[in-house]
């Protein structure tokens, strides 16, 4: 179904050819009739299927219809990550472009002053992560007095990170004394997705699902490589020297183990970045840009960006470790083929992960396929060992600390120069000797001694025969 037959104003219709969309995907073309009717929904849809643009039209088209710019916000986005609110809050500034609503993103990780300071300049639209939204709620800076779209992105997720009391109290506090529409998206529908529409939706909300096997199936090519655990940066970087690959992203389970893989490719030649949990939001948001425009071809990266994360033209995914969760391998997939493209996933099955293999192709429905890294492909490891040059920066930031930082001060450490430990003095006797003098050898004058020294009253203890 092509966007003109849902009859929306012409500067929206503007925006969303702007983009290069024309027809409808199965999760729009079955959603947004009804949401732009103003009725509740629960969708079932995994990411890059196209969910985002549902409410995102149903939204704008609503602020269309009050034909009002109030700067108060009527519409509130939650999302699970920092980066899948930065997402939704371009969507909405790029398919509204030609509009006069303004949209703003608001997460924790930076400071309050700039997202303080948009709202007190008015916006339409907030998507928002939880922390942060409590936050400005609370201290008065954000108001939801005007709220009538609420919107939950990624509600699997959202309980999954222990947002349900964050997302409970939100919903508590958005007006009740007018009509307000709920759209609810996530990739599972389970009982904590039902209590949740119960409570803070209307009476039979419409239900729309998609498939997870649409997606995965159908647009990705799935491809297993059996590895061991020695051989696995070996393949991997084989699979990187192919042409075909020209935009990669590498999902790793732990954080050291995306430390360890961009430091060993970057150390072989492969210009990798990395993004994990304890990159700042600034650092990564920049490497993020860049991997959209061109900039960054591999990107490695922990679950953190597994959801929230978009980013076009996405030719490959590679699991360099299956994960744990089987519905994070849809997520993590998912980060190629958007938008009814097509793309390439390769899972690299080691020993130590092999067993979640079956848990990830029942909960797809389908039997991945087998794919091969001959061993003239196979590229030797040229970068050394990382733990020693972890251990080499840990003694040099040791080193500097205690040698340096320990005995600075402040002021010090801006001039470079160090504080010259004073030494306690010691008070010389009249005798200009430091040492103590030997008691008398009779006890007669060991006796007269501690007389001098503490009084007549003293008496000896000394045992006579």
């Amino acid at each position: 179904m092509k966007f003109e037959r849902l009859n929306f104003h012409k500067d929206l219709l503007k925006g969303i050819a702007k983009l290069g969309f024309e027809r409808c995907t199965p999760v729009q073309e079955q959603s947004l009739p009804e949401s732009l009717a103003g009725k509740d929904i629960i969708t079932q849809a995994q990411t890059g299927t196209g969910k985002t643009a549902v409410y995102l039209l149903s939204i704008l088209n609503k602020l269309i219809s009050d034909r009002k710019v109030v700067r108060n916000p009527s519409a509130l986005i939650m999302v699970p990550t920092r980066e899948l609110a930065i997402q939704v809050d371009y969507d909405a500034k790029s398919l509204g472009k030609y509009l006069p609503f303004r949209s703003l993103a608001v997460y924790g990780g930076v400071g309050y002053a700039k997202q303080e300071s948009e709202l007190s300049s008015g916006v339409d639209i907030i998507a928002a992560t939880p922390g942060r939204m409590i936050d400005l709620f609370k201290s008065k800076t954000l108001s939801l007095s005007n709220i009538d779209q609420f919107i939950i992105d990624e509600a699997d997720r959202m309980f999954d990170m222990g947002f349900t009391p964050d997302i409970r109290y939100i919903a508590e506090h958005l007006p009740r004394n007018r009509s307000r529409q709920t759209m609810l998206f996530s990739a599972t529908i389970d009982n904590r997705v039902i209590r949740l529409a119960s409570k803070y939706m209307k009476p039979d909300p419409i239900l729309v699902e998609i498939e997870p096997e649409q997606v995965t199936v159908d647009l990705i090519d799935q491809k297993l490589v059996y590895v061991s655990n020695e051989e696995k940066l070996s393949t991997l970087m084989g699979l990187l020297k192919r042409p075909v690959f020209e935009r990669v992203i590498i999902f790793t389970n732990m954080k050291r183990t995306a430390e360890r893989l961009g430091w060993k490719l970057v150390g072989n030649g492969f210009p990798a970045k990395v993004i994990t949990g304890d990159v700042a939001q600034s650092k990564r948001q920049k490497i993020i840009d860049r991997m959209k425009s061109g900039r960054v071809k591999i990107l490695v990266a922990t679950e953190v960006a597994a959801r929230g994360l978009h980013i076009e033209d996405v030719s490959h995914v590679i699991n360099y470790d299956l994960p744990n969760d089987a519905a994070n391998y849809v997520h993590r997939i998912g980060r190629t083929a958007r938008a009814g493209k097509t793309g390439i996933a390769y899972s690299l099955v080691c020993e130590d992960h092999a067993l979640n293999l079956p848990k990830i192709e029942s909960f797809i429905d389908c039997k991945i396929k087998r794919g091969w890294v001959e061993e003239s492909e196979m590229v030797k490891d040229r970068a050394g060992s990382f733990r020693k040059q972890r251990n080499k920066e840990k003694g040099r930031e040791s080193r500097h600390s205690a040698g340096k930082n320990a005995f600075f001060t402040a002021e010090q450490k801006r001039n470079k120069r160090p504080i010259k430990k004073k030494l306690r003095s010691i008070k010389k006797r009249a005798d200009s000797t430091n040492k103590r003098k030997p008691l008398p050898s009779s006890q007669e004058e060991r006796i007269a001694y501690y007389k001098k020294k503490y009084g007549e009253d003293f008496t000896s203890t000394t045992k006579t025969s």
